[in-house]
């Protein structure tokens, strides 16, 4: 292991995280494709539609907490390939739904994507397990930003491609093609992922840049043989929960998760609904706004790192692209006000450019989270955030459903944006790595206070 030059085996390590996120996010955006083919054929209302598109974020938050625990516990690489596994599965599954009768079908196709969200749950907390172990601080930014970034590239590369086999063979291909894909890639995982110290293809010099510039190298280390497994974790968990720089983070992320999810699930149907285009056409332009959501994402996490790397404080460096992407962000309510097919897409390209800016919760996490509970951390921020995945398709649902039109749903997702940057503005504070403290030996009470240190 040794060599003057350093390798860069954290690169092909995050295209790894790059493209199991945008599988991760293309299987979502499955249903949404699918959207106003299912209702046509399973004969559902809106309000059915949006419990169905929220069925995976009911398992998705549920799972957040376990599913961070066992990467803790077992690491990233093992618990990570099964859950990968284990949701194209699901995936598949939901391709043969049509087999049964119009109300076993809509059970049946809740269910599934119930399971599928409960499948993914340790997928975005692993993202951040791995890239505190492989990434220094510096660089942390970027790399989160990069794979927060495959949501949008997903709907860039899939998108098209979905709503095209939707047309041309039925929704049912779609899952089929998609949970085909992931399960493929779950056997390349496990030949590609290892941690730092364990990696066949790092030498020395990379080693020792990750671990002496904050990357937490030894994190998977001997996983699966500990004893000590649970132990102080709950009240690990309270002192998160008693953080306010924590809650604001968790406020934050839950309204930049409205915005995430709005695209996700109503978007499509928006499209076709609203302003009267074809399937075939949404897809396509469905594919613009992720474009720019793209473009902003990879932007806001290279000008994070930028103002670090300049001598700003991470606190700065952090919220500054954070609180700019979000008010550019709110601009989705200006499609209230226009009627130009155009404009209609270049307003909602320029809302999700700015949500891509903000996105940087997980550069947060990375920077924030314990090391002894890297995973959980990251489990119950990921927690506060998918709370969006089942209260915005229903909330857009019944606002549908009442109202008859979109109008009032877009204002609902631009309010999101608005709160997420009065989180950050005014609740959040300093950002700071949390030190947690341990429970007093052989004592029955406990006076943990959190304390904290920088970064």
């Amino acid at each position: 292991m040794q060599a003057t030059k350093p390798t860069h085996v954290r690169y092909l390590i995050l295209l790894m995280l790059f493209l199991v996120t945008t599988i991760n996010y293309a299987d979502r955006a499955t249903i949404a494709i699918a959207g106003s083919s299912l209702q046509k054929d399973l004969g559902i209302d809106a309000v059915t539609l949006g419990y169905i598109f929220s069925a995976f974020g009911w398992a998705y938050v549920a799972g957040q907490i376990p599913g961070g625990w066992l990467l803790d516990r077992f690491g990233s690489k093992k618990v990570y390939a099964l859950s990968i596994f284990t949701w194209s599965l699901f995936t598949v599954l939901q391709g043969y739904v049509g087999e049964f009768g119009m109300s076993t079908a809509i059970v049946a196709l809740f269910m599934l994507r119930f399971l599928v969200g409960l499948a993914e749950a340790p997928s975005f907390p692993g993202n951040a397990r791995i890239v505190a172990a492989w990434f220094p601080t510096a660089e942390r930014g970027t790399a989160s930003a990069i794979f927060n970034s495959a949501q949008y590239f997903a709907t860039v590369l899939f998108a098209p491609l979905m709503g095209w086999i939707v047309y041309s063979f039925g929704w049912q291909h779609v899952f089929i093609v998609m949970g085909v894909i992931g399960i493929i890639f779950s056997g390349i995982w496990l030949k590609v992922i290892h941690s730092p110290r364990q990696h066949p293809m790092i030498n020395e010099a990379e080693f020792k840049h990750i671990a002496d510039n904050g990357g937490m190298v030894d994190m998977d280390q001997d996983k699966g043989k500990g004893k000590k497994v649970d132990g102080p974790k709950w009240d690990y968990i309270r002192q998160l929960l008693t953080n306010r720089m924590m809650l604001g983070v968790y406020l934050g992320q839950y309204c930049i998760n409205g915005i995430t999810y709005f695209f996700l699930t109503w978007f499509p149907v928006y499209l076709v609904q609203e302003r009267g285009m074809t399937i075939l056409k949404a897809g396509f332009i469905a594919s613009l706004p992720a474009i720019c959501g793209f473009i902003g994402g990879v932007l806001g996490g290279v000008i994070s790192d930028y103002l670090l790397r300049k001598g700003h404080s991470l606190t700065f460096a952090r919220k500054a692209p954070i609180i700019a992407g979000l008010l550019v962000s709110s601009s989705i309510v200006a499609c209230n006000y226009v009627d130009v097919e155009w404009m209609v897409v270049g307003f909602m390209a320029l809302a999700f450019f700015g949500k891509g800016v903000g996105a940087l919760g997980w550069a947060v996490v990375s920077d924030t989270s314990p090391k002894q509970i890297a995973g959980l951390s990251g489990g119950l921020f990921n927690t506060f955030g998918n709370i969006a995945s089942i209260t915005t398709p229903i909330v857009i649902g019944y606002i549908i459903s009442s109202t008859g039109s979109f109008k009032w749903a877009l204002v609902f997702v631009g309010c999101n944006a608005l709160v997420a940057v009065f989180s950050y503005l005014v609740i959040v504070g300093p950002i700071k790595r949390v030190v947690l403290k341990e429970p007093p030996v052989g004592g029955p009470e406990t006076h943990n206070k959190l304390s904290q240190a920088h970064s």
